[in-house]
This record gives structure tokens, C-alpha cells and sequence, in this order.
């Protein structure tokens, strides 16, 4: 169907006639002039030509101005409505970025790769697979900081986090904050859907608030988190004796960890290796959405281009015309 986007438009069609109605019609100066009989002759044999041609003149720039007022009403052809899938999950990610994260500790694609590289591969196909929820990102380090707000552009947060780099927010680690920071931009939406998805490879050693305490106002503001501790068990490592096994995930505070999703309602999940990795965010994939009431859009052609274009052959075709008959 043809919808106007702006309707008011056509109030300004009668402007023509107001204008014509309310100024005083242009008297022609009379001055003196000699007179040659011949020449009045000539003047009545032109003058039915003047007049038709100003009468359909009068026509085409009627059509012009009315072509011209269709085109700034802005007419629009609407498609089918078109539902659009919106689950109501708002999910944020907070993902680590402290200097401990660039241990090698996982394989991808059969080489050795940095905790950071890891998260990176496994968590945009996780994004890529949140149709109708809006993600958000948080990265953290010594400081916490809000690198995507909640938004529907699941593109632009897998960009993000993939140019996101160790040590870009400090070389510590403040969980607490990254919490705080999470609750403070979920706190307004709607109290059953706060989902937080929280990785790190260590303890809390810096920032202002303490994980606990981020988990407590968590809890308090229906904020759900989700924790992931990153890294392996074992690692073998070259040494001046040799090569040796070393456990590259003796700082992860696991013990906090379980505490900050026990007490929000979620769960914690370890992930020694990048199967393991993968398989956490495919259950994070079933997390039940919240109903919603289904969205639709009309999808919208401008056709002003069409009306403008007509209206502009119609002027161009009359100026043309005018300037023949004055050659003439």
C-alpha cells in the first residue's frame, strides 16, 4: 500500500491560490508612445496565440505544483509486515584482559594460542548465534570499561572484541568493577533478563569494589552471572633442566568465582581447553529467553523521487517553451 510520511504536506496545495487572491494583480504602467495604425493590426492577429499559450501554461505549472507538493508529502510503498525475532535477553560479556591471559595454554586449529586468541574465536561465534538479543561489552583489566552497550549490532560487538588487546585496560585484574559496571548499565532494563557472561583467568587484585560485593548488587538488581574461569592445568614449559609440567592456572580464584554465580542464580564453568570453551557457550546458548510481545516492521520505498522527477520535466518543459515564444 502507498503511505504519506508527511500528510501535512498537502495543506500548502491552495498556496497558489491564497497568493493569487490576496496580492493586487499587477497593474501595467502606461506611458506615452507614438501610435502606428499598422502596428494594432498586427497585435490583434497575435493575440488569440498569447492567450491559448498562457491557458495551458497555467495547466502544466498547475500540475507541476501539485506534483511538487506530492513529492514533499513524502509518498512511501509499504511491504508485508515482516516479524522480527526478539527473544528479550539483554546479555553482556566481560572478558579479561589482564596480563595473564596471553599464557599459551590452549590450541586452535591445531596451534598453540594465548587465552585471549582463544576466547576471541569461540565467543564471536557465540555472538554471531544471539538472533533477537541485545549484547553488550565489557573489557577489564586494572580498570573496567564499556566497550559496547546493549545493542541489536551483534557485527560491531564481534568487532570489538576482536580488536580488543592484553593489557588494553591494565595489567591487573578487577572483577568486582567489571561486575559494579555491568549492573550499573542492566539496572534500568527489565529485571528478568539480565544475563552477565563473565571470563577471567585469575583473582580479584584490583579495582574498588570486591567481587562479593559486585555479586551482591548483582543479585539485588536481578542481574544472572554466568563465570568462566579461563586456562589449563598443565602446561609443559622449557626450563635450564629440561622441559617440565607447571600449572599456569595456580591464580584463578575459583572458590569466588562459584560464590558470584551461586549467588546470582547462574553458574560456573571451567574452561581448560578450547572444546571445553566451546561446549560453555552452547549451553549458554539454551538459557531459557523472556517472552516478549512479537515486534513487526513494514519494510518502506520511498517513491518522492518519481513525483520531483515529473514536476521538474514539467518546469524545464514550460521554460522552454516560454523562452521559444519570446525567440519568436
Amino acid at each position: 500500500m502507498i503511505h504519506f510520511e508527511w500528510l501535512w504536506a498537502f495543506l500548502v496545495l491552495p498556496l497558489p491560490v491564497l497568493i493569487r487572491w490576496l496580492l493586487p494583480a499587477h497593474q501595467p504602467i502606461e506611458q506615452a508612445a507614438l501610435k502606428v495604425p499598422f502596428l494594432e493590426d498586427m497585435a490583434e492577429l497575435e493575440t488569440p496565440r498569447v492567450l491559448k499559450t498562457d491557458s495551458w501554461s497555467l495547466w502544466v505549472a498547475a500540475v507541476a505544483w501539485v506534483l511538487l507538493v506530492l513529492a514533499c508529502a513524502r509518498p512511501q510503498w509499504l511491504g508485508e509486515p515482516i516479524e522480527q525475532a526478539v527473544s528479550g535477553r539483554d546479555l553482556m560479556m566481560a572478558v579479561d584482559l589482564s596480563k595473564s591471559m596471553e599464557a599459551p595454554d590452549f590450541m586452535l586449529n591445531k596451534q598453540s594460542v594465548d587465552r585471549l586468541t582463544a576466547i576471541k574465536a569461540i565467543a564471536s561465534d557465540f555472538i554471531n548465534r544471539r538472533v533477537g538479543d541485545r549484547v553488550g561489552l565489557i573489557l577489564f583489566g586494572t580498570q573496567a570499561y564499556l566497550q559496547t552497550p546493549l545493542t541489536f549490532d551483534r557485527k560491531t560487538v564481534r568487532t570489538l572484541l576482536d580488536e580488543s588487546v592484553i593489557g588494553l585496560a591494565g595489567e591487573n585484574t578487577a572483577i568486582g568493577d567489571a561486575i559494579g559496571l555491568a549492573v550499573k548499565r542492566l539496572k534500568n532494563q527489565p529485571a528478568d533478563s539480565h544475563v552477565l557472561i563473565l571470563l577471567t583467568d585469575g583473582a580479584n587484585t584490583a579495582g574498588e569494589i570486591s567481587p562479593l560485593k559486585g555479586a551482591e548488587l548483582a543479585a539485588a538488581n536481578g542481574l544472572k552471572i554466568y563465570t568462566i574461569g579461563v586456562g589449563a592445568d598443565e602446561m609443559i614449559v622449557p626450563s635450564l633442566f629440561g622441559n617440565r609440567k607447571v600449572n599456569p592456572s595456580l591464580d584463578l580464584d575459583e572458590k569466588t568465582l562459584i560464590k558470584i554465580a551461586e549467588s546470582t542464580g547462574g553458574y560456573y564453568y571451567r574452561a581448560k581447553n578450547t572444546d571445553e570453551l566451546n561446549n560453555i557457550y552452547m549451553r549458554l546458548d539454551e538459557l531459557e529467553p523472556v517472552e516478549k510481545d512479537k515486534q513487526y516492521f513494514r519494510p518502506r520505498t520511498e517513491l518522492y523521487i518519481y513525483p520531483m522527477a515529473l514536476a521538474l520535466g514539467l518546469v524545464t518543459f514550460l521554460c522552454g517553451s516560454k523562452l521559444r515564444w519570446s525567440w519568436n
